[in-house]
Parts: C-alpha cells; sequence; structure tokens
C-alpha cells in the first residue's frame, strides 16, 4: 500500500521554532549521504563532527567552561552512533538545540550547504523553501468508482480522505440501479475513457447525468474536506471526466490541466512528482507577477532595496513581498529605533544573519518572501528587495 508522504517539518514546529528567544540556541545543517558507498565512508557523520567542533568553539567565547560545552552539546553527539539515522537519510539534515527544550533533529528533503550558526535564536533560512513558494495545491482522483484526495506542496503529499465527506464511488451518490436507460453498453473504452454506447444518444445523455449528479456529490464534499479554498484542485482523471467535473465543479480554481488517464491504475510513488511537475508553473508565475509588480513600483515609495528600511518595515508588518539573494548571507546588527545598519563580513557572536531576520519577520507577519537567484532580482547587484503593503 502506497503511503502519502507527510511534511517533513510541520508548519507547528517551523513557528515554535521561530518564536525560540533564549541564549546559546545551536542550528546545524548539513547534507546526508543517500549512496551505500557514501554511507559506509561515514562522510555525513564527519561533517557533523567538524560542525559539534565549530559550535563548541563558539560557545567557548561565550566564557563556558568546556565541560558545560561537551555536556550541553552531547545531544547531538550521541547522533553520531544513530546508525538507522544515517542508513535512512533524506538529502538533508536540520539540528537544533536549546537550553529549555533541548534536541531537536528532522530530515529534510533538501540538500544542504553545511553550515552552523549560534545566537538567541535559530537559523531557519535554508528551511523557508518548505514553506514559501513551495506551492500548496490539492490533487483529486477520479474514476466513477474511484476517489482519493491529497493536499500537497513541493515537499508534502497527504491523504486527506475525502471519503469521510464524499461518496467515494458513482453508485453512492446515484444509487445501485443507475444507468436504466442505457442502450447496449460495452466495457470498452474510447480515447477519453468513457463507455461505448449504441442507440439514439440516450446511453451517452444518460451517463453524463449520472456522472454531474456524482460530481455535484463529490463538490459539495470537497468543500468539507479542503481547508484552502484559493489553492488550486488538480484532477487526474480521463479527458473525458476531466471536461464534466471542471464543468460542474463550483469550487473555484479548478486547474487548467490534468494528469490523464486512470488513476486507479497509476504507479501511486511517481503521483506526487508527476503532480508538481504540471502544476509549478503555475507557482512560478506568482512570482515573476511579483517581480513584474516590483519593477512597476519602482520609482516610488511602495518598494525599496535599502537593508535598513527593508529591517524596519519587515520588523513593523508593514512587508507584502520580500525577494532575497539566496547564494549569499548579510550578517550584521540593526538598530530599529535609530534604524541603522552594521554590517560584517561573517557571523560573529554579537551579530546576527539579517537575512534571516528580515525573512522570519515577514513571513511572521503574513508577508510574501521568494528566495532568487542574483540574475534575477528586480534590482541588480542587492541582497534583499521588497514590496510595501503602504
Amino acid at each position: 500500500m502506497y503511503t502519502a508522504e507527510k511534511l517533513p517539518l510541520l508548519k507547528t514546529t517551523f513557528e515554535s521554532l521561530m518564536a525560540k528567544k533564549i541564549f546559546h540556541c545551536v542550528s546545524i545543517y548539513i547534507s546526508m549521504d543517500k549512496k551505500g558507498m557514501q554511507q559506509n565512508l561515514h562522510l555525513a557523520q564527519a561533517k557533523l563532527k567538524n560542525c559539534l567542533k565549530e559550535v563548541s568553539s563558539v560557545l567557548l567565547q561565550y566564557q563556558l567552561h568546556q565541560s558545560d560545552v561537551e555536556d550541553y552539546l552531547e545531544p547531538i553527539s550521541q547522533l553520531l552512533d544513530r546508525v538507522d539515522l544515517w542508513r535512512n537519510p533524506s538529502k538533508g539534515l536540520a539540528i537544533f538545540l536549546d537550553p529549555e527544550t533541548g534536541l531537536q533533529y528532522f530530515k529534510i528533503p533538501i540538500s544542504f550547504e553545511t553550515q552552523t550558526y549560534v545566537a538567541n535564536h535559530f537559523y531557519l533560512k535554508p528551511l523557508f523553501p518548505i514553506y514559501i513558494n513551495d506551492g500548496t495545491y490539492y490533487l483529486l482522483e477520479i474514476s466513477r468508482d474511484y476517489v482519493k484526495l491529497y493536499k500537497a506542496s513541493r515537499y508534502h503529499f497527504e491523504d486527506l480522505f475525502v471519503e469521510d465527506f464524499a461518496p467515494k464511488r458513482l453508485e453512492e451518490a446515484v444509487g445501485f440501479d443507475y444507468r436504466p436507460k442505457m442502450l447496449q453498453f460495452r466495457s470498452g473504452q474510447n480515447v477519453g475513457g468513457a463507455g461505448v454506447f449504441h442507440g439514439h444518444g440516450e446511453g451517452k445523455d444518460d451517463d453524463k447525468k449520472e456522472l454531474v449528479k456524482f460530481f455535484r456529490a463529490l463538490d459539495k464534499g470537497l468543500k468539507k474536506a479542503i481547508e484552502n479554498q484559493n489553492a488550486p484542485l488538480l484532477l487526474a482523471c480521463t479527458d473525458y471526466l476531466y471536461s464534466i467535473y471542471k464543468e460542474t465543479s463550483t469550487y473555484k480554481n479548478v486547474y487548467d490541466g490534468h494528469l490523464g488517464g486512470d488513476p486507479e491504475f497509476k504507479v501511486k510513488t511517481s503521483l506526487h512528482q508527476d503532480s508538481w511537475n504540471l502544476i509549478e508553473p503555475h507557482f512560478t508565475k506568482i512570482e515573476s507577477e511579483m517581480i513584474l509588480k516590483f519593477k512597476e513600483l519602482y520609482h516610488t515609495q511602495k518598494t525599496s532595496y535599502e537593508i535598513g528600511d527593508i529591517l524596519s518595515a519587515a520588523l513593523n508588518g508593514t512587508v507584502d513581498t520580500l525577494f532575497i539573494e539566496n547564494d549569499t548571507d548579510i550578517f550584521g546588527t540593526f538598530d530599529i529605533t535609530s534604524n541603522k545598519v552594521r554590517i560584517d563580513e561573517s557571523k560573529e557572536i554579537s551579530n546576527t544573519s539579517l537575512t534571516n531576520l528580515a525573512a522570519l519577520e515577514t513571513l511572521k507577519k503574513g508577508g510574501k518572501v521568494f528566495f532568487l537567484p542574483t540574475e534575477d532580482m528586480p534590482v541588480e547587484n542587492s541582497n534583499l528587495n521588497a514590496i510595501f503593503r503602504y
């Protein structure tokens, strides 16, 4: 049986990490080894050992005793001996440690650059792709006797059990004596997936009526199962069923395009990737539209590429959209009372990642965040660009 992939890091957990404010928070990111040869060489464990040395060195700068540092980092050190962790890897491993909660670690389907971060908060910038521009959508698989609904995104695929709210086959919606007027129905399939009928068109008309009734009942159940009804609904079904469902449904965002064929006979392990490949352009389009909006507003007070202005707006909740150049980080300090920024060359115990700060504050207050390659940033040679709400 196929088991849908759960979100690697629940949004509630991510939010609790965002909210953490306490001295000596440790964040570690490493890539993991998926190939057997690399696993046998313990390359990922070697990366973690080096990270532990880096973190230990930083903690000692906080005037902690060597023995206290070793005791504090012991839960992370114990991960080195967790054979199950290294033998069943994802692409990346994110590790968090703080004095209150202790150790938390997550296998993440993102290949991370190896890095460590010690501060009075966690460094979460590498995890943002899980939650921003990941593209939340719903996938509905339908045939006459099969219904499945999934909530999905780039890294998330979860069965919503729509059968708890809606009929799971046509007979449940129209009764088991349906198609009473069909003439000489054959079980063969035509190109669109509909049955083949003989007579004066009565069978095909009746078939469509029964499907409309089924889909109306299903549509009503979807409204109960789907939380975010602004998200696109992607269908996996035959061409024939897609045209009828799209015509019948009252859901306002049925996606233009579908995964063809009968979903009952598809390999479920590829369903997530196939559906994301089809719908990804929809979310890329949103990103492009926001870049165009920035350029249209460029010479107004509703945009900025000044770090101080953007940080101030992010902390005050007035950033609508934030663009971050994803290959670099900005370290320094920011004084919100004077709006002054000091930029440093690297992470120090007295500074913070200003990029991480801007992203977290924007996301906390309901803004959109996009990570872009250098060449796609709205303003050339800039690290942060923002559209303000007002």
